[in-house]
């Protein structure tokens, strides 16, 4: 009786939801090797350095953006590591890519490129306000009711050679039919474990009491922390510190707060004496950490963030969230495991209504040939 419950339930949710999970499945795929594509497409990410100098600081590079773009505000320098061009943030539709050993501006590149239009479609299938959002947010809830739904419906009645041969191989030399719902049992229940933490961390970031729900569960009933913004003292001051200062908070940065990948860092540029200066540091396998200086004495405000090692389990999922979505957690080995957990699922709603259209129209038949039956035995009487 339940599996014909959850066997109601899983079709109907998957016909509701298909379009959507497909959309969000595909563009999924493309995204997890965003950084890769880029890096073999893309020439103005990498900066020459034949003469080995070291990294000038923020206000140099600043002053060249500043040259190049007049009546900008310039939000934040983005140094990505060694060998590779630096980039700015503005108010504007551009992001200017600086080489970060000579100054020179490289490139000056719209940032609503391919992979923004695919972010759009994959986080609001390109509609606009909060629809699109909603819709995938609420397609994502769907989908895990899906995949708790379908692994019920995949557990074999009895585990002997036939059914287990059935539950986790594809019998290629069969009828399209079979095949087809092979490839959805079967892949379905083999991309399981990344699909539900990929739906998982992606209700995290949709829903707040998602989020704060299994924040309670993995800090043993804690509260989620709020967010308390950080100020730089303005008792004694009334203007903007000089640009000089987020020279020494980059140094600062990269040479006793930054513990992993430390050339990497986003440093940003007040445009207010109350606010801090903000380093994004320790940004590596798809996590970061935000530290807050005082603008003005460049002393660590304490909304800043702690290691990512001394966290507890709560927050350390918090924090790696975005990691564990796209699979950066592991890096490569993590992201090919990813790409093709996302094109599984790509497939399922494929497949899925594959099985549910051919069942129908098997269903049609059969009651054609009973009504055709009945019209007989009413002709013969």
């Amino acid at each position: 009786m339940l599996k014909k419950i959850l066997a109601w339930l899983h079709l109907w949710l998957g016909l509701a939801s298909g379009i959507v999970i497909v959309i969000v499945s595909f563009t999924g795929c493309i995204l997890v090797f965003e950084s890769e594509i880029k890096d073999l497409t893309l020439p103005y990410l990498f900066a020459e350095n034949p003469e080995n100098k070291p990294e000038l600081p923020p206000s140099v590079l600043y002053k060249e953006v500043e040259k190049a773009m007049p009546g900008k505000e310039i939000h934040s320098v983005w140094y990505h590591g060694k060998g590779r061009t630096a980039h700015f943030s503005l108010n504007s539709d551009s992001a200017v890519y600086v080489n970060p050993y000579t100054g020179k501006i490289v490139a000056m590149i719209d940032h609503e490129d391919f992979f923004h239009f695919i972010l759009e479609g994959h986080t609001s299938l390109w509609l606009e306000n909060e629809i699109g959002s909603g819709i995938v947010e609420y397609s994502t809830l769907i989908f895990l009711i899906l995949l708790i739904s379908g692994i019920v419906l995949w557990w074999p009645k009895k585990w002997n050679k036939s059914n287990t041969d059935k539950s986790f191989k594809i019998k290629w030399k069969a009828k399209f039919k079979r095949v087809n719902y092979d490839l959805h049992n079967v892949l379905g229940f083999y991309s399981l474990f990344i699909a539900l933490i990929i739906t998982f961390t992606g209700l995290i970031m949709g829903f707040s009491w998602f989020s704060k729900g299994v924040f309670w569960l993995t800090s043993g009933g804690g509260t989620m922390p709020e967010y308390v913004r950080p100020y730089s003292d303005t008792t004694h001051v009334t203007k903007l510190a000089s640009i000089e200062n987020v020279d020494k908070a980059w140094k600062t940065g990269v040479e006793k707060i930054g513990v992993y990948n430390k050339e990497a860092i986003i440093v940003s540029f007040p445009d207010h004496y109350s606010e801090p200066i903000s380093l994004c540091t320790d940004m590596a396998n798809g996590s970061w950490r935000y530290v807050y200086l005082d603008q003005h004495t460049l002393k660590q405000l304490p909304s800043s963030e702690i290691q990512i090692d001394e966290l507890g389990v709560g927050k350390w999922l918090r924090r790696t969230n975005y990691a564990l979505h796209v699979g950066a957690i592991g890096n490569i080995p993590t992201k090919i495991l990813y790409f093709l957990a996302s094109l599984i699922a790509t497939s399922l709603p494929i497949t899925g209504f594959y099985i549910w259209w051919g069942k129908s129209k098997k269903k049609k038949k059969e009651a054609k040939s009973k009504r055709k039956a009945q019209g007989l035995r009413v002709s013969a009487g």
